[in-house]
């Protein structure tokens, strides 16, 4: 069997895993906050809750990346996650106090919120040609992440929309099995630790100048993102959508994200990786404007979800590519743990309870217009990056 027939066959797995991962979350995130609501629970107590899964952020992937850096056994961390994360999820079945709630997607959160990197982590090192990331074989993989979330965010609005939120639990529990059974199909590779790398420190990497503002530009602006993961279908359901156009709105940013991770080797050389950085968040600053100034006009809300394409999609894979330049090898997991607890943990908690005060006090439209000022000071960190590193990094083809 060729080489090439060999990756795909390894790679094919984790195609799997990445659309039941975000089969679950295209249900999960969108409709969480709307699942709150019907509990009878207030736009505070919404905010603190949505954003337990940001908390579990800033501590659960780096302790797994650590984990599965010294020990290479990332599958089978995986498989302990996925296990675990969905015997958890039974807790949502039965009528919980907003603390027991709380706890209950504490320790889910706890064991999804790193499975992501671990993922990332070891389909990079497949998709890694003589060390140089391969980002059309990374593309091609990761859409089926976009087609999982696509049909359920649909999916799942057209189902609460004619049965209500009731079935939210059962949706949990179905979407974490699919990701349970797939992540006992990866292939159970180890990684081996070559003794000369076997005890490779992070710190170096952390210093470096280019680093840092790489860090403080992803932080910014995934924390311009969260209105949209925390607030977005609150902030519809306020202006009168219903919950199947709330799905369909969500669906048109995963469509654009599709299309773009299929083609993203034809446009990722036209700029430097850092190039692309300033333009994704110059796209944010876009995005948010409209959003808040006109999301009761349908064409503009569409225009401002097709930019998803940029704000998301292009940002992700230049993230994840950054990434595994400046932290290759054994340094790996960990670089994709540093990125999820910088640029989606604090943030999310930040930008959860942030918004939530916002929200409670200004209304839901003032969560968009913040998210307008972190994404310029996002563009100001990327400009920074890029005037760092150009044009030593530039875009894989």
């Amino acid at each position: 069997m060729s080489a090439g027939a060999t990756g795909r066959r390894q790679l094919a797995p984790f195609a799997a895993l990445s659309a039941s991962y975000f089969a679950h979350i295209g249900f999960f995130n969108p409709y969480l906050p709307l699942w709150l609501k019907e509990l009878g629970f207030g736009l505070f107590a919404i905010s603190v809750l949505t954003s337990v899964q940001a908390a579990t952020r800033l501590f659960a992937p780096y302790g797994w990346g650590w984990l599965s850096d010294h020990t290479g056994e990332r599958v089978k961390l995986l498989r302990y996650g996925a296990s675990t994360a969905l015997l958890v999820s039974l807790g949502l079945w039965f009528e919980l106090s907003p603390l027991w709630l709380g706890v209950v997607l504490l320790v889910m959160f706890t064991h999804t919120s790193s499975m992501m990197p671990m993922s990332e982590a070891a389909m990079a090192h497949l998709v890694s040609q003589g060390g140089a990331f391969d980002a059309r074989r990374y593309g091609r993989v990761r859409l089926w992440g976009s087609l999982g979330f696509l049909v359920t965010v649909f999916a799942a609005g057209a189902w609460f929309e004619h049965a209500g939120m009731g079935q939210f639990p059962a949706w949990t529990t179905l979407t974490l099995a699919a990701v349970t059974v797939s992540v006992w199909f990866l292939p159970d590779l180890k990684e081996a630790i070559p003794a000369h790398e076997a005890k490779v420190p992070v710190l170096p990497v952390l210093r470096q100048r280019a680093v840092l503002w790489f860090f403080a530009a992803a932080f910014f602006h995934v924390l311009s993102h969260i209105g949209i993961y925390v607030f977005f279908s609150l902030y519809l359901d306020s202006l009168g959508y219903s919950k199947t156009m709330i799905g369909l709105l969500w669906a048109v940013s995963v469509i654009v994200e599709i299309g773009w991770f299929f083609t993203q080797s034809r446009w990722l050389p036209m700029l430097s990786l850092t190039g692309w950085l300033v333009l994704c968040s110059a796209a944010m600053v876009l995005r948010m404007g409209i959003t808040a100034s006109s999301a009761s006009v349908l064409g503009a809300l569409l225009l401002a979800q097709a930019l998803h394409a940029f704000t998301f999609a292009t940002h992700h894979t230049v993230c994840i590519a950054l990434l595994s330049h400046h932290f290759p090898g054994r340094l790996r997991g960990r670089g994709q743990a540093l990125y999820t607890v910088i640029a989606y943990g604090f943030p999310g908690v930040l930008g959860g309870l942030v918004g939530g005060v916002l929200s409670s006090k200004y209304g839901l439209a003032s969560v968009f217009w913040s998210s307008v000022a972190t994404s310029l000071i996002a563009t100001g960190c990327a400009v920074k990056v890029w005037r760092l590193q150009h044009p030593a990094v530039s875009a894989p083809g």
